[in-house]
């Protein structure tokens, strides 16, 4: 759609020129004019002609009619006016010529783009504290972050995943107090990740008891900080036990990362921003914290270092940034966090701008909603969570359940259930717009009918078994469109390149998630209303095999920008 948009524009700026010589509208205004008609039926594409009227000096039915006469023979599109509207719609010879070869041609890179050649991204996300199993409110960080680095790749950009662990802070303390207090090495090797969070919940427990542990673990996260022996060798277990659990749950996910640099990495980095703070007078004492004052921007003071001189989030941070800088050379830096985090990125980004630092423009804060359950909010502390590994574990068994019952022969069963079970939890994520609240039930992301990722899967393994069966039947002759489904089918697949481009300009994977339902839509109805194998019409069969290729094609390729597997057979 993108192409057939800058062609409709330069078509429509030739014949503006002609109708109206002293206009001096460009092709690029043009094209920015076009929308898509509320109802396909009046087109693929429109000009609501009220935009050039006061330009035009013309009321938008004459515009839109003598627009429509002058380009009758234009070759793009069949061309017709509705009142203030100019509408277009795709000729038969364009879908074929233009839509279904740039799919065959492309393949795997049909939908990707060149814009980002040359330019760096820097993308941080998923980033769990340490000695805490992942949860489902860790999966919008996680999947969100992982599809955008993606999308960037996509579009040519040389992006860089940083898994920023949370493993350094007051939290860590807290944790070495509790195991102090009431663990033991072998149960918490046995019990891994659960054992260390187990300990966590204890310790807040008994925190509300007795408050005096939180002024212990304070102590024990300064000792971290000075680098006591005993201190950071359980910190590296922890670290060591996490590991190993989220190494469990991203290889399900099919996620990889370029760089694990948690906060301790910036740990001897910290001073010498904190420096820089106190040269140019940034940094004032308040009862004995150490802060930056943002009234003057309407903001509360950031808060660099706590009373006992340990450092805090926006310290570590903004060495991390400075870091990150200076290591890749980024045009962009992504966070991907929580919206509860706004104030603080607004917070850090304006003392980094403070500092003096003229890329700051460069860092972008991509806030999600907030997940919940039961209307309760997700809270560790609590034990008030779902545990990522127990949803796939369930969504995963359900799967091979179905399988069993309407394909036991399936060869690779265990990893079919798999891809589609962990596909049916992210799919279900990742459909509504990002900065969306979700009040998470397990039914819901368990549903495998309507618009879900099971249904996307299982349509690509359709067009999987068309080919399959279509065997070697020469498709090498000239295409043709026979019925309307079909065109309907080629225009829905020619949005793919826009969608993306829309995806990376917002931020925002759900644009992919929603296009794929709407190609499953169109290639099911074609599929149900058009005979593809039975057809006696061999070319109208080859034809149709393309489009069901075609189809696939782009099916697959954008299930794979959102984190989903596509087997070819369910």
């Amino acid at each position: 759609m993108k192409e057939f948009k800058k062609r409709i524009a330069a078509a429509l700026h030739d014949a503006v020129s002609v109708l109206w010589p002293e206009c001096g509208l460009d092709t690029a205004q043009l094209q920015e004019m076009l929308e898509y008609p509320p109802d396909e039926a009046m087109g693929n594409l429109a000009l609501p002609c009220f935009k050039l009227s006061r330009t035009l000096r013309s009321a938008p039915p004459a515009i839109a009619s003598a627009l429509a006469d002058k380009m009758q023979e234009c070759g793009i599109a069949e061309v017709s006016a509705a009142g203030g509207y100019l509408n277009f719609r795709f000729s038969y010879a364009y879908l074929l010529e233009n839509v279904l070869t740039a799919v065959e041609a492309k393949k795997d890179a049909y939908g990707s783009s060149d814009v980002g050649t040359g330019k760096t991204v820097v993308l941080d996300y998923s980033s769990p504290n340490t000695s805490k199993p992942f949860h489902i409110g860790h999966l919008g960080t996680t999947v969100i972050g992982h599809s955008l680095k993606l999308l960037h790749e996509f579009c040519g950009y040389t992006c860089i995943g940083i898994n920023h662990l949370g493993d350094w802070g007051t939290q860590n303390g807290k944790q070495i107090v509790a195991y102090r207090k009431w663990g033991d090495k072998a149960t918490v090797e046995e019990k891994g990740c659960d054992g260390l969070v187990e300990l966590y919940v204890k310790f807040h427990e008994e925190a509300e008891k007795d408050p005096s542990l939180n002024d212990q673990a304070r102590a024990e996260f300064k000792k971290m900080e000075e680098h006591v022996p005993e201190n950071i060798e359980l910190w590296k277990w922890f670290l060591e036990i996490s590991l190993k659990e989220y190494n469990v749950t991203y290889k399900q996910l099919g996620i990889t990362f370029d760089y694990y640099m948690g906060e301790s990495f910036f740990s001897d980095k910290m001073p010498a921003q904190i420096q820089i703070m106190r040269d140019k007078g940034l940094l004032k004492l308040d009862n004995g914290a150490s802060i930056v004052d943002l009234s003057d921007y309407n903001m509360p003071p950031c808060l660099i270092l706590k009373s006992d001189g340990t450092t805090l989030y926006p310290s570590r941070d903004i060495a991390a940034a400075v870091y990150r800088k200076n290591t890749f050379a980024f045009d962009k830096c992504i966070y991907v966090t929580s919206a509860g985090q706004n104030l603080h990125f607004a917070q850090w980004f304006k003392v980094m701008e403070l500092m003096g630092y003229d890329w700051v423009d460069q860092l972008v804060h991509v806030p999600y909603g907030t997940v919940s359950i039961g209307g309760e909010k997700l809270a560790t502390r609590t034990g008030n969570v779902v545990l990522l590994k127990d949803l796939f574990r369930q969504s995963i068994e359900k799967v091979y359940e179905i399988m069993n019952e309407k394909n036991p022969d399936l060869p690779n069963r265990e990893d079919v259930a798999e891809a589609v079970g962990v596909g049916a939890i992210v799919f279900h994520y990742l459909y509504n717009s990002r900065i969306k609240d979700i009040n998470f039930t397990l039914e819901n992301a368990l549903s495998f009918e309507g618009n879900t990722g099971p249904y996307a899967q299982y349509t690509y393994a359709r067009t999987c078994s068309i080919l399959e069966k279509a065997g070697d039947l020469d498709l090498t002759g000239d295409a043709q469109i026979t019925a309307p489904e079909e065109a309907a089918l080629l225009v829905v697949l020619s949005k793919f390149p826009e969608k993306v481009d829309d995806a990376v300009a917002q931020y925002e994977p759900s644009v992919i998630t929603r296009y794929v339902i709407d190609v499953c839509t169109a290639f099911n109805r074609f599929y149900q209303n058009c005979p593809i194998l039975t057809v006696e019409d061999q070319a109208v069969r080859a034809s149709r095999v393309r489009l069901a290729r075609a189809a696939g094609t782009v099916i697959r390729n954008a299930l794979r920008l959102i984190c989903i597997r596509t087997p070819e057979k369910i």
